[in-house]
């Protein structure tokens, strides 16, 4: 018997392949099988390309084999047209035989239409396998869906005595906490979100290009909070080099340049809230707050954060800026060489 968990687990390994380069969309796996063997198999393109199930079916060689075989899919196929056309009429005008899908899309522009299109051109459809670990994949796109805010990823460095930065510095640049590797490491976590946040004391503190360099990926679209446009212009953030968009509660903020852009909100209340109001404006999937202390812990008071990424350095300050108060008590924890990462999951 066909074990339609382990495709749809090929599925999820290669849907990886898209995080970071589909989005708005959700990064889809999709695998063509015939008898017990894969022949053919796709991901979502980078934006305004193909859905991973045309990807999959273009790949299969002999479009004959198709009216015999199984497509396998993390997320229900699309009923709709888009940039694209419908995945689900492609798979009915080639007449595969079954469709198997992780689970069904919550956007209410499919949310079952793509099941029930394949149904009802005779197609045997197969619903929610391992349908936990597709949602887990696709928690980007379905907390945009669900929630209509961003997948917020809390990340932060502290010394092994609990600082996240030092009282003071000589230079305009980031105190290391954590080792190389981890730093490596988020730069991966960096291309993987579609925006990142800071508040206005790292950026004088630092001066951030808020970039991905150690990494393979696009850079993320930059939100700066600068309440009274403290933030000088001629710092790496204003480079043009990507959007950026400067959360400010000046209402006489102009364009700084072609992709600087001036959102006013209210400071004083409710500021996570508003922040993600703003995200949601620009279309923004996900976004990982790296700091200070002051920005993180406004998400963390709001109880507005999915996903925690604590690395804890060797390093030992005895004084400095006090690490963001977290009370969350379960977390994975890895080894990186010399630091502690403890990834916490907001439940």
């Amino acid at each position: 018997m066909i074990s339609h968990k382990k495709y749809i687990k090929r599925c999820l390994q290669i849907a990886k392949n898209g995080i970071g380069t589909s989005r708005p969309n959700p990064s889809v796996g999709a695998v063509v099988v015939l008898n017990d063997k894969i022949i053919g198999e796709g991901f979502t393109s980078p934006y305004g390309g193909n859905h991973a199930e045309v990807n999959a079916i273009n790949s299969v060689k002999n479009k004959l084999l198709l009216k015999e075989a199984t497509i396998y899919v993390t997320l229900e196929p699309c009923s709709h047209y888009g940039k694209t056309p419908p995945c689900a009429d492609l798979i009915v005008k080639h007449q595969l035989k079954t469709v198997v899908i992780g689970c069904v899309d919550s956007n209410s522009l499919v949310a079952g239409k793509g099941i029930e299109r394949l149904k009802k051109a005779g197609i045997n459809v197969v619903v929610g396998v391992l349908e936990e670990e597709c949602k887990l994949h696709h928690k980007r796109f379905f907390t945009v869906q669900d929630k209509k805010r961003p997948y917020i990823v809390l990340k932060w460095a502290e010394t092994n005595d609990g600082f996240i930065a030092p009282l003071t510095k000589d230079e305009q640049k980031p105190v290391w906490i954590s080792n190389p590797y981890s730093q490596q490491l988020v730069h991966k976590y960096r291309s993987k979100e579609h925006a990142i946040l800071v508040g206005t004391n790292t950026v004088i503190a630092d001066n951030p290009k808020l970039n991905v360099r150690s990494w393979f990926g696009e850079n993320p679209i930059r939100i700066v909070l600068d309440r009274t446009l403290k933030v000088s212009k001629d710092l790496a953030v204003f480079d043009d080099s990507v959007k950026t968009i400067v959360i400010t509660e000046n209402k006489c903020a102009d364009n700084n340049g072609k992709l600087t852009f001036f959102e006013v909100i209210d400071f004083s209340k409710n500021l996570a809230f508003q922040i993600c109001e703003i995200l949601q404006k620009h279309n923004i999937q996900s976004v990982i707050i790296e700091g200070g202390t002051q920005t993180i812990q406004t998400f963390i008071d709001e109880n507005l954060w999915d996903e925690a990424k604590v690395f804890v350095g060797a390093t030992i300050f005895k004084q400095g800026v006090k690490a963001p108060i977290f009370n969350k008590k379960n977390y994975k924890e890895i080894n990186i060489k010399t630091d502690v990462l403890k990834i916490y999951t907001n439940d």
